[in-house]
């Protein structure tokens, strides 16, 4: 069977596993993202988050993952909620209103290894989804998916930027996608001004160490620093500001994944519920959300945290901030549920 063939199996099987968009590119070094992310490390902008700095030669060397790989794999799988939650309550980044993607992707990235195995022949590849060393919005770059928005986000100019990556290495030769070359934010900049700790830079370059994503998910500490006060809204995990604001989501779409259905407690909840729920209630409601990466500890953290201030928009101040109006075409936005990874990834901070 030819190349072709099998190019055009895959890409069937994926649709069949509900994932949206698929591309696919040669399996190279990435020389090039190999230097920004190094001096992305060096200026401190991954915060504490050390792991970063783990496993460098892998991140930019799909054949040190898989070895003699041939193709990178990448998929795309929509995560837009087609419910919002309560009005004026403590909010979650979309990515998490429903199951945690990590288990959800990763079966499917299994289910279409062992496709690929059984209708092509012996093929080695590993899969990954936001928790190894790969460089995904690269490779998604690479695979014509999309282009990297000013706000690190992936953009595809179909479905906007809600929506997670997955990549799949394997060390079979296919039909490879012409890399995406334009580049569609043009001269617009109202994530970088909608941004509430102003993390994101005018080339390109997120501060993780100063989104809100960091100081609610990834940071361990006991206390958010005191020069944030004010600055997070009624964020209680995550941000979707710079997300809510981007013109090319008024093409985001409802999620047909049943996995990433809201939880009803993240529709339902008020504030008066977050501030009562026990340890137990917690692991109980959350313990397939990716709410359990902050563990009740750091949600009851990052909720003193959004409601001690009188600036904050759940205090009860009638002159609190709100979230920023959306301005003309701006998308996902309504009133008043305007955002990680990433892919982020949470979503994810850009290099």
């Amino acid at each position: 069977m030819k190349k072709n063939n099998h190019t055009f199996l895959i890409k069937q099987w994926t649709r069949d596993l509900g994932f949206d968009h698929c591309g696919i590119a040669r399996a190279v070094r990435l020389d090039e993202d190999a230097y920004r992310l190094e001096r992305w490390l060096h200026q401190g902008m991954h915060g504490s988050m050390q792991y970063m700095e783990n496993h460098f030669d892998l991140r930019i060397d799909p054949a040190r993952l898989v070895p003699g790989a041939r193709s990178v794999i990448t998929l795309l799988m929509n995560y837009f909620p087609a419910a919002m939650p309560l009005p004026d309550v403590p909010r979650i980044a979309r990515y998490a209103y429903g199951e945690d993607y990590h288990e959800v992707i990763r079966s499917k990235l299994n289910t279409l290894l062992q496709k690929i195995r059984t209708g092509i022949g012996e093929v080695n590849g590993r899969g990954f989804v936001d928790s190894a060393p790969v460089l995904e919005r690269s490779w998604a770059v690479r695979s014509g998916l999309g282009w990297v928005g000013k706000n690190g986000n992936l953009l595809n100019r179909q479905t906007g930027s809600f929506f997670f990556i997955a990549t799949l290495i394997v060390d079979l030769e296919l039909d490879y996608d012409v890399p995406f070359a334009g580049d569609y934010c043009g001269t617009c900049r109202r994530c970088i001004d909608a941004c509430p700790t102003q993390a994101i830079s005018e080339d390109k370059v997120v501060d993780g160490s100063r989104c809100i994503s960091y100081f609610t998910i990834e940071l361990k500490a006991e206390l958010i620093p005191d020069t944030m006060k004010g600055k997070f809204g009624d964020w209680l995990f995550g941000c979707d500001t710079c997300q809510d604001v981007c013109p090319w989501n008024r093409f985001a779409h409802p999620a047909t994944e049943p996995a990433f259905t809201p939880i009803p407690a993240i529709l339902n909840f008020s504030t008066a519920d977050w501030e009562e729920l026990t340890e137990e209630k917690f692991k109980e409601i959350f313990r397939h959300s990716p709410l359990k990466r902050s563990r009740w500890q750091g949600i009851r953290r990052n909720l003193h945290f959004i409601t001690a201030g009188a600036d904050s928009p759940i205090s009860g101040n009638p002159e609190a901030n709100s979230p920023m109006p959306p301005g003309p075409g701006t998308p996902n936005a309504p009133d008043p549920n305007t955002r990680d990874a990433t892919a982020g990834a949470d979503p994810p901070v850009s290099v």
